[in-house]
């Protein structure tokens, strides 16, 4: 860890160009929920650094915590600190553009009110999404209207992998997003502190327009009410499809999400596809070589901008080489035969980079950024055949205890590791116990116990959320999952919508059920046949007109209305209507709230 605590750099930078605050710092639904409060953050992380939080952390915190209106340039103006994310509005020549409007329409909303605040109510010309990280887009129907005629940018793939992340897979990725972002924790010196990233995501409303202008290639060139905009496409690294870009009239880069003030994930704590080390760092150094040289600023997606030509390569040059070392050292040592907790367990970073703040892990972190890189080559599999067919939790459970010696044992035993201070192992066998005997009062105490301390002296923030919220769950009621997806569902295509019923069909109910519909969509002139088969909800698109079960007529919204249960009003039906609800009957639901520290 840095020595230096006194160097105040990041504080500078972190309050530079503060033109105004939201008064007061807390954002509310319309129907009067709170849905994001700056203020408490900002209290939280006032003095010196209590003796359950990690020094390295608080300091992170504090710096998250700093939220407003910033002038970064002439021109270009953040919001920060009022959500997880940062959204940026550049000035036009007849109004603003606006770069990644965070989670949720309110806090966008709330911050593009602050900005007119100050610099006149200029309409909204365009809208950019860097990547397809729910952070980045969600709150876009805060800023212009579902029908907006403006130019939504976005690069190239951005719809399919923002579907795969927040429905497809959705469910569980929200779920196990109230460990990764503590959102349900209090926010003070024993609960959440934020993510390391930002201080924390709010629980509005969210949504999503299609992109209307597709990013394809580096180098392409666009102009946005009078403003010049050069692309780099950066695909595989935060996110399977995002890019950075450059503003030459400005001598500004966004960098994204790709270069932020801590050591990112390779492999979030929520799930996610794992990223690719090598090819990121190979992007920050094009950016390097294509721009920085004729850059006065660089700011991104999250945190505070760096200032000044020589300090952004040099903070650049350190990023590019933070992934470039993660991923060739573990490879090194991968192809010397060591799996990946192995390496993980005894890497060291060069001096160099460990002493500069931003490399660190507050939002990811070596550890698990080295098992990442193991697993994207290798898998999950570390090649011992002891470990191909393990126990799933509770029969690992009942097994760990009965060699133990039963439950009490089990429970003592991870009690003396607990007092001779080896949480790690002391959490790992109280899991095993808590699995083993649900309802035994002393094996909860004990991973309780282990988990809290654990998350107070983690300096990664998603470490600490992920300790804190699993300590609070193990005797407690699970969290369900805040943020919903559902107001994605109108820029969804055709096929993700049918996609999303298809992975929600129950199998083995659905084994014996043959079924098929026509699906006609006027407005799109495309047809769609769907075949319930063998368990398996098959659609694609067809030109041919095979006898089906059931022929539908009907346009997109009106698909999405009678799936919401809208009714068939002005849908024509020919044959047996009853196959939807065949259908639909054989589909189950997400559960938002899943056990994960208990059985």
């Amino acid at each position: 860890m840095p020595a230096d605590f006194s160097d105040r750099t990041d504080f500078t930078n972190a309050n530079r160009g503060l033109v105004a605050t939201l008064e007061p710092a807390e954002i509310r639904a319309s129907d009067d929920r709170v849905v994001y409060d700056a203020a408490g953050f900002a209290a939280a992380t006032t003095g010196d650094c209590p003796d359950t939080v990690n020094p390295s952390l608080w300091r992170q915190a504090q710096l998250t915590a700093i939220h407003g209106l910033f002038e970064v340039t002439a021109g270009i103006y953040q919001i920060r600190g009022y959500d997880l994310s940062n959204m940026t509005l550049v000035e036009g020549n007849t109004g603003v553009v606006v770069i990644d409007p965070l989670v949720s329409a309110e806090c966008a909303a709330a911050g593009l009110a602050l900005y007119r605040s100050q610099r006149g109510d200029r309409p909204v010309t365009a809208v950019i999404y860097t990547h397809s990280h729910i952070d980045h887009f969600g709150g876009v129907l805060g800023v212009v209207d579902a029908d907006t005629t403006v130019p939504i940018v976005a690069p190239e793939h951005f719809l399919e992998h923002a579907v795969s992340e927040n429905v497809y897979a959705g469910g569980a990725m929200l779920r196990r997003g109230m460990f990764h972002t503590g959102i349900v924790l209090p926010v003070g010196a024993t609960g959440t502190l934020g993510a390391g990233l930002g201080p924390s995501t709010s629980t509005g409303s969210v949504g999503l327009l299609a992109p209307t202008l597709d990013v394809t290639h580096t180098g392409q060139e666009e102009i946005l009410d009078g403003v010049r905009i050069v692309f780099q496409v950066t695909p595989g690294t935060e996110a399977p499809s995002e890019m950075n870009f450059y503003f030459p009239d400005h001598r500004a880069l966004c960098l994204a999400e790709n270069a932020t003030h801590n050591l990112h994930n390779l492999l979030t704590l929520r799930g996610a596809e794992v990223r690719d080390a090598r090819n990121w760092s190979r992007y920050i150094a094009e950016a390097i070589e294509m721009f920085a040289y004729d850059s006065d600023v660089a700011f991104a997606s999250h945190h505070w901008p760096t200032w000044g030509t020589t300090e952004l390569i040099g903070y650049l040059t350190e990023q590019r080489d933070l992934y470039a070392y993660l991923h060739d050292q573990t490879l090194r040592q991968l192809n010397q035969g060591h799996v990946g907790s192995e390496i993980a367990e005894d890497f060291q970073m060069p001096p160099a980079l460990d002493a500069a703040w931003h490399t660190h892990g507050y939002y990811g972190s070596v550890s698990h950024n080295v098992k990442a890189i193991y697993q994207r080559y290798l898998g999950w599999y570390d090649g011992n055949p002891a470990h191909l067919w393990q126990h799933p939790p509770e029969a690992a459970g009942a097994r760990y205890v009965r060699a133990i010696g039963g439950i009490d044992a089990a429970v003592a035993r991870a009690q003396e590791f607990a007092d001779e201070g080896d949480l790690r192992f002391a959490a790992e066998l109280a899991s095993h116990a808590v699995f083993a005997e649900p309802t035994h009062a002393g094996a909860k105490a004990v991973l309780t116990d282990a988990l809290t301390r654990l998350g107070y002296g983690s300096e990664c923030a998603t470490w600490r959320n992920n300790y804190l919220v699993g300590a609070s769950e193990v005797d407690g009621p699970t969290h369900p999952a805040e943020v919903s997806a559902a107001g994605m569902a109108t820029a969804l295509t055709i096929t993700q919508v049918f996609d999303s019923i298809a992975i929600r069909i129950d199998g083995p109910r659905a084994w014996d059920t043959t079924a098929s519909i026509r699906w006609c969509f006027t407005d799109v002139d495309e047809t769609y046949r769907m075949e319930l088969s063998n368990g398996v909800l098959i659609h694609y698109p067809t030109e041919r007109t095979d006898p089906a079960d059931l022929v539908v007529t009907l346009t997109k919204v009106q698909l999405l209305g009678l799936l919401a249960g809208a009714g068939t009003e002005g849908i024509s039906m020919e044959g047996d209507a009853a196959t939807i609800g065949t259908i639909v009957g054989l589909t189950d639901q997400p559960d938002p709230a899943f056990r994960i520290v208990t059985p």
